[in-house]
């Protein structure tokens, strides 16, 4: 195991105003908005979910730092999951109501996630334990790659994107960065012996990458259809996707599909992915990091 020793992992306070959010918070570019928003369509439930699941995975933990690391990890994964809920809300007064989406997105993370396994499926509960933790080990693999992109995006800066939704992005970015470990290390420690441990790896990847590709691809369809301002007209094309990864909008589909032959490599670890010391510097100067903590600093002081 070979996460950060010695460097804390906690929650951080942050405090985002979305009343002059617009609706295509990148001017003039519904697509590229709208495939980031998805992330505030699977985020609220999935991460409630990985708190969920770490939850009943604490009592296998036997070693002390990754357990300072899994409880810093659950109380991130747990504030992210309200700050993205919120934007749902602003949505939704904007006149794009996502509820008949993330239904679906609930149950797949309460019913075909869930604490049992679905469909009586003859699984017992430890095997079902480790088997949601690949499933989180593997998602982590994408939001570490997403949340460096994210990092590093100046397309987004120079399209004149809206400067709350971009520290949003960035602040979370900054924190899967930081806590990319997190999930594999717990995996890793809880998932049992090799060869068994590895190939549970392995089927974790291959059922999370195309599962978070469908819901992306539907996600982005569901919100240009229902988008108040495109009046119908909005349908997902990977062409438009492409025409924003040219503008440096979006990620490269070639970027994010790399992500997972390095995930199955059998000596890999996530501390290989994106850079820790850019995470840290952002959230040193995040804006609604900082209003929370100047917040918390006048109320000591009142």
């Amino acid at each position: 195991m070979s996460h950060d020793r010695g460097y804390r992992i906690a929650p951080r306070r942050v405090s985002f105003t979305w009343h002059d959010t617009p609706l295509h918070w990148i001017p003039d570019e519904p697509t590229a908005t709208h495939v980031i928003n998805v992330l505030h369509l699977l985020l609220p439930a999935g991460e409630r979910w990985f708190v969920k699941v770490f939850k009943e995975a604490l009592p296998l933990v036997r070693d002390e730092a990754l357990l300072k690391d899994v409880k810093g990890f659950m109380g991130q994964e747990a504030t992210h999951s309200v700050q993205h809920a919120y934007v749902l809300d602003h949505l939704a007064e904007q006149g794009l109501d996502t509820s008949p989406y993330t239904r679906h997105v609930d149950f797949l993370f309460d019913v075909l996630l869930g604490e049992r396994p679905p469909f009586g499926l003859p699984v017992t509960d430890r095997e079902w334990l480790r088997f949601r933790l690949s499933v989180i080990a593997a998602t982590e693999q994408f939001t570490a790659v997403l949340g460096d992109w994210v990092l590093q995006a100046e397309g987004l800066d120079h399209a004149g994107s809206d400067p709350v939704m971009l520290d949003l992005l960035r602040w979370h970015g900054a924190e899967e960065v930081e806590h990319r470990s997190v999930a594999f290390d717990m995996y890793e420690h809880c998932g049992g012996e090799l060869p068994g441990r590895y190939a549970r790896r392995v089927l974790g990847m291959a059922i999370t990458a195309p599962v978070l590709m469908y819901l992306w691809t539907w996600g982005t369809d569901y919100l240009l259809r229902r988008d108040p301002r495109l009046a119908g007209r909005g349908r997902y094309s990977l062409r438009e996707y492409n025409r924003a990864v040219a503008k440096g909008l979006l990620p490269p589909l070639r970027e994010l599909g790399s992500a997972v032959p390095r995930y199955l490599r059998r000596t890999y670890h996530p501390s290989q992915e994106g850079s820790l010391r850019r995470a840290v510097d952002y959230l040193a100067t995040s804006p609604a990091a900082r209003a929370a903590a100047g917040a918390m600093g006048r109320a000591a002081i009142s």
